[in-house]
């Protein structure tokens, strides 16, 4: 039992080494990192040589380290923008509604606004019979209230309990008017517990004025009005861009360029060296030699001399498709664009890295390595009360040095490291099993 033991642990001390921690030295590159402001969370918009130097296209091989070389928990945010909401409360107007029962339809009225469309009065548009008169509904003005509304609070009289139920109605100008469904609130009491409900959801939808109906019953005294409604703004993360690269000319009036590395792009922008220049120009992309081209866009590009200035037209506007090659067709009938391709820049949507900042600076930034698996986790993960706000509100991380730009090295296809491990790992567990099933076979000893 003493050897099998022995082996156990051997093995365990193998597994080990073959799932060791990765190291800074794991990567290719090492960047330092300055941190500024409030952690444990930092924010750090990731340079575009940093996209350029990894080894794998989702940045799946991106690490933050500290001081003492252990990984940092981290997540990277792609998302092409950013979105925030801002909720209002608005207090709002009513105005009541009557009727001859609490069964009959509601009768004609007259409803009469001003020219900002602030609601003023509400009129039967038949004379009133005295005394049979019940009240319907209400009338909410949302006339200054310019954003989609989510939800309508209501506050009654306290001597009506119960449930109330009504009809939602919306409209814009008084006389067509839209179903938008059915509210319920409802205040009741049962012995000293009293339980309230004063909230009816709405469908994000925006209107100038509210309609509410009861049926079946009569309508409550409001006390208390208030519209919630939401704005919601998308700002796109900015674009970082490249520096100039240069193409080859594959014939008259065709381009092509090898990009660093297969990068989603969203804009390119290409050198008009001469002045009035004009070219229609098509746009094809592919991630490697071995695929067909893909058009990606097309477009004109001018760089026209008027009253004495340029007006210059030279970017196109791409679908964010991951490519590694570009080619560039010109109709030359405008005069081409020369014998010589013509660099270009290209733009990509800035990615965010943010990590929670554990143990002691400096943190270091490192990349390239083609075989890690990702490691990042997701933001709300990350940051357990996650929110856009939040995420502007984070310390600021930044690159303190500069990254060079290295070519791609060649996948050998073998890690002989890793394999090694594996198969000093795999016999390992062959010797463990053939052991244990030598001791299973031999005669047990008769007591």
């Amino acid at each position: 039992m003493g050897k099998l033991s022995l082996s156990g642990l051997t093995v365990w001390m193998l597994c080990s080494a073959a799932f060791a921690q990765e190291r800074p030295a794991d990567f290719t590159t090492q960047v330092p990192l300055a941190v500024s402001g409030t952690g444990p969370w930092y924010r750090l918009e990731l340079p575009l040589a940093v996209q350029l130097n990894a080894r794998q296209a989702d940045l799946g091989d991106v690490r933050v380290f500290n001081a003492a070389g252990e990984s940092q928990a981290y997540a990277l945010s792609r998302q092409s923008a950013q979105r925030t909401e801002n909720r209002n409360v608005t207090d709002v107007k009513w105005f009541p509604l009557y009727a001859a029962d609490t069964e009959q339809a509601l009768p004609d009225v007259v409803m009469k606004a001003t020219t900002t469309g602030t609601l003023v009065q509400i009129t039967s548009a038949t004379a009133p019979t005295p005394g049979k008169q019940v009240l319907r509904g209400w009338v909410l003005d949302a006339s200054a209230i310019k954003a989609p509304l989510q939800q309508l609070s209501l506050d009654w009289s306290h001597e009506q309990e119960g449930f109330q139920r009504f009809s939602i109605e919306a409209s814009d100008d008084l006389q067509h008017w839209r179903a938008w469904g059915d509210g319920q609130v409802a205040r009741l009491s049962f012995a000293d517990e009293r339980v309230e409900q004063h909230d009816v959801s709405l469908p994000g939808q925006a209107a100038r004025y509210l309609r509410l109906v009861w049926q079946g019953q009569e309508a409550p005294l409001l006390t208390s009005a208030q519209l919630v409604s939401v704005t919601s703004s998308s700002v796109p993360l900015p674009l970082v861009w490249s520096q100039p690269l240069a193409g080859t000319r594959l014939k008259a009036g065709e381009y092509s360029w090898q990009l660093p590395a297969g990068l989603s792009l969203e804009r390119l922008r290409i050198e008009l060296k001469q002045p009035n220049t004009l070219a229609p120009v098509m746009l094809a992309g592919r991630r490697d030699s071995k695929q067909a081209w893909q058009p990606l866009s097309n477009g004109v590009l001018y760089r026209l001399t008027q009253n004495g200035r340029d007006v210059v037209q030279d970017e196109l506007q791409l679908p964010g498709q991951m490519v590694a090659e570009l080619k560039l067709a010109v109709d030359e009938r405008g005069g081409g664009l020369g014998i010589e391709a013509p660099t270009l820049r290209f733009a990509v949507r800035a990615t965010q890295l943010v990590f929670l900042a554990r143990g002691e600076p400096p943190f270091t930034l490192a990349l390239g390595n083609a075989s890690v698996k990702a490691a990042n986790l997701p933001l709300s993960t990350l940051i357990p009360d996650y929110s856009a706000e939040r995420l502007k509100m984070l310390g600021q991380a930044s690159v303190t040095g500069e990254i060079a730009t290295a070519p791609h090295a060649v996948d050998s296809g073998t890690d002989w490291k890793q394999l090694g491990l594996w198969a000093v790992l795999l016999l390992g567990v062959a010797a463990l099993g053939a052991m244990a099933y030598s001791l299973l076979r031999k005669p047990s000893v008769a007591r």
